[in-house]
């Protein structure tokens, strides 16, 4: 049921899609399902079970050159592209691929190494949340977790391709990093640098929730060697904070504010949400003035999807709790009003995500090494690794990943080896969301010319204003930045363009 423009009291304007009882505005064949199970007497949980079976894609349309008409699509699911091919195809009986890359040392040292640390803590799970995350831990549940994670990481360094190569980043992610305490920290790093060179790193990342910040924590965490931290603020009404679960409150914000910028790391990111349940234009406006008087190195925002797994959506889906979710345009419109004033302020625009403050640390080590190519080994439950061209995921449960571990064995659960063209057009679908794509890149890395082999799509961006081919790159316009993610499966092959993406 579409109830249209919502008028939110006293405070602007927003416009958002009901939800009421699990109704999905805009997708009729997931209502019809649900409805039919239910009079079947199975749970809404079989009849999602029931979707992955018929391998219908959430996102619903066909993709072809009509990608961009997934506007109409269900607020219920995602479009946000992380990877290629779509993890869908990943699989248990590509594992041997996994160790075959991981033996060979042809090409390893001409390859950037990074590695990501998956911290799955948090004190309290967003209800849009879709990550491998726990809040139910207690301490020594988090020490056996530490203690299988520095693990896991002494094992990956016997493997030839991986065995005296130094990390060129690192990334601990989440979760909450900063959850953990200052000695866990410390006694990881620890443990890594008794195998792998940590001083080497340009960057090291660490991601970290306001409310789990004080200032020994900072300084802690400084002293590990971070030179990028990433803080998650996502919104500054705390109204707003709240519908959404988040732990953390705007004087928490400010307050770890002061102690950051006192530990002046090199770089400091702060996270963003546009399209919170809850928010209103007028809010998010106030929460772009308030980010912006903080002048961070670098601004990433996120327009709020609801995957399968979130809270938000299996309350809808179950028809549990009436939802109101901002729309699609009315995001854009957000993001792009905000990437309006940091521009103003002299930040530079440098994905369809995030803005950069022009400088010698401007750069964002992690993300432009992988979009390009590098080898990335994911550490932790349920964790991401790209090695010689073989996608795999950690298995992502608690007692498996503790189990693999324990027993000396690397905990891969699900890997995808890619061929040539594949890995071409992962680089492809990446680098897309830079809105700026050198095109002989392609050319001299893979021996293939993207203006021929993509010709169709480059002509439908440009007819409908997303995009350009200028001074041989690929350069999107605002509207096609602000979509980029609906526009990345017109490169999918045609067997992936209309699987579930995850």
């Amino acid at each position: 049921m579409d109830r249209g423009v919502q008028s939110a009291s006293g405070d602007g304007q927003r416009s958002a899609r009901a939800l009421p009882g699990g109704i999905l505005t805009g997708f009729r064949a997931i209502q019809r399902l649900i409805e039919g199970c239910s009079a079947s007497g199975l749970r809404s949980s079989d009849s999602r079970r029931g979707l992955d079976i018929l391998r219908i894609e959430p996102t619903g349309v066909s993709v072809e050159l009509d990608v961009v008409k997934q506007d109409a699509r269900s607020e219920i699911g995602s479009v946000f592209v992380s990877n290629y091919p779509p993890y869908s195809a990943w699989s248990a009986e590509h594992l041997d691929a996994v160790f075959d890359a991981l033996g060979r040392r042809d090409g390893a040292t001409q390859a950037p190494l990074g590695l990501y640390l998956h911290i799955p803590f948090c004190r309290k799970r967003c209800k849009f949340c879709y990550f491998r995350v726990y809040t139910d831990k207690n301490s020594r549940d988090v020490e056996t977790y530490m203690d299988a994670l520095a693990r896991e990481i002494e094992l990956l360094h016997d493997h030839p391709r991986l065995a005296g190569r130094a990390f060129e980043f690192v990334y601990f992610g989440g979760g909450t990093p900063s959850f953990l305490s200052s000695a866990q920290l410390e006694r990881l790093i620890e443990r890594i640098n008794r195998t792998w060179r940590w001083d080497a790193a340009r960057e090291v990342t660490f991601e970290c929730e306001p409310g789990t910040l004080k200032r020994g924590k900072i300084d802690a965490i400084k002293a590990i060697g971070v030179t990028r931290l990433s803080l998650g603020v996502e919104h500054f009404d705390d109204d707003v904070l709240e519908q959404n679960g988040r732990a953390h409150r705007s004087a928490e914000i400010l307050r770890a504010w002061e102690w950051i910028r006192q530990a002046d790391f090199q770089q400091v990111n702060i996270d963003l949400i546009a399209g919170l349940v809850g928010d209103t234009e007028v809010k998010w406006k106030r929460t772009v003035e308030r980010t912006l008087a903080l002048q961070p190195d670098s601004l990433t925002i996120y327009q709020l999807e609801l995957p399968y797994n979130a809270v938000f959506a299996r309350q809808a889906l179950e028809g549990t709790t009436p939802l109101e979710v901002i729309d699609a345009d009315t995001k854009r419109r957000w993001v792009g009003y905000a990437f309006e004033q940091f521009e103003a302020a002299g930040y530079e625009i440098s994905s369809g995500y995030t803005v950069v403050r022009p400088g010698p640390h401007s750069a964002f080590v992690y993300r432009d090494s992988l979009w390009r190519g590098a080898d990335m080994v994911g550490a932790g439950v349920a964790s991401i690794s790209h090695v010689a061209g073989v996608n795999y995921q950690n298995v992502d449960t608690w007692d498996a990943y503790l189990k693999a571990v324990a027993a000396g064995r690397l905990p891969v659960g699900r890997a995808l080896p890619l061929t040539d063209r594949q890995r071409m057009i992962r680089e492809l679908v990446l680098q897309t969301k830079l809105g700026r794509v050198e095109l002989d890149y392609f050319d001299k890395k893979y021996g293939v010319d993207v203006r021929k082999e993509f010709a169709e799509p480059f002509a439908e961006f440009a007819r409908r204003g997303f995009g350009e081919i200028r001074d041989g790159a690929l350069c999107l316009t605002r509207a096609g930045l602000l979509r980029v993610d609906l526009l990345l499966r017109a490169y999918f092959e045609p067997q992936y363009r209309n699987v579930r993406y995850t």
